[in-house]
């Protein structure tokens, strides 16, 4: 008996870490990191998705700690401008979400994204485990079948993600005035310009049709 009580206590700490275990696997479960070129636009589209809790702004993929935005769009940090999501998996899955992010982007495009050239404004995912790995792959699978054309989006291991610095995050819904080449305007109308300038709402809907889900 005495034998049995003091397995108990054992037995209790083993399933609290496997408890443990699975809630963080959960929690990583419910964050993808994904890169899309301009992250104002990325962010934009995907705090628009029912079940998305917050998109956040950064940069991850390179080599650089603590990197600068000059220094990420400067090139030669291997850093990608990427978002970082966090959503309520009962409400949207990690799948869906990787299928809408391959529907808002160019994915046949190698060396950039709509007017942003260079390797900042490539596209890629980022899995921390085999389940986001998995769901990635599949998404991309789909995509590739669904254009007939080869994507060239990569599927990376995750890295260490930095948080841009802090006017980059909900850039698109701004109303601080700056001063851009269209004049000093609230960033949000500043971001609307930039877009509809870039062209990548229209590059988009040409690619993927009604299938886009965020082109206006």
């Amino acid at each position: 008996m005495r034998l049995f009580n003091r397995a108990r206590p054992l037995a209790l700490m083993a399933l609290m870490s496997l408890g443990f275990a699975a809630q963080a696997d959960r929690a990583m479960a419910d964050e993808i990191i994904v890169a899309g070129g301009c992250f104002w636009c990325v962010e934009s589209d995907f705090e628009s998705v029912k079940g998305v809790t917050s998109a956040v702004s950064g940069y991850t993929g390179g080599h650089v700690a603590n990197p600068t935005y000059k220094q990420v769009t400067r090139g030669g940090s291997g850093h990608y401008e990427a978002v970082r999501i966090k959503f309520n998996a009962s409400q949207v899955s990690q799948r869906k979400l990787y299928d809408l992010f391959f529907r808002s982007v160019d994915p046949t495009d190698a060396t950039g994204q709509f007017c942003d050239r260079g390797e900042s404004y490539r596209t890629a995912i980022f899995v921390s485990n085999p389940a986001q790995k998995a769901d990635a792959e599949a998404a991309k699978a789909a995509a590739a079948k669904a254009l007939g054309r080869t994507i060239v989006t990569p599927i990376l291991p995750a890295k260490k993600f930095y948080d841009a610095e802090g006017y980059h995050q909900d850039y698109y819904k701004g109303t601080k005035r700056v001063l851009t080449r269209f004049g000093p305007i609230k960033q949000k109308d500043a971001y609307k310009k930039y877009r509809d300038s870039c062209g990548r709402d229209q590059r988009v809907k040409d690619l993927w049709g009604s299938a886009a889900p965020f082109a206006g």
